[in-house]
């Protein structure tokens, strides 16, 4: 599976934690996934406006694995 994993804290002070978008890497490649980030990333924010993002990235997960 490829992720582009979203690093957000709630608004200050508050817990951080991250926020995996799963992708099928036949449908979706790394390089993709990386220029279409930021679009994603608003479209996530948008929906989770309590949330600050302080980094995201992209990257493949290992079979059987559920993080980064």
């Amino acid at each position: 599976m490829l992720a582009l994993v979203i690093a957000a804290c709630l608004s200050s002070p508050g817990p951080c934690r991250d926020f995996q978008l799963l992708y099928d890497p036949r449908q979706l490649t790394l390089e993709r996934c990386v220029a279409a980030g930021q679009i994603e990333i608003a479209r996530w924010k948008e929906s989770h406006p309590k949330w600050m993002i302080r980094r995201w990235r992209c990257g493949y997960l290992e079979p059987g694995t559920a993080d980064l």
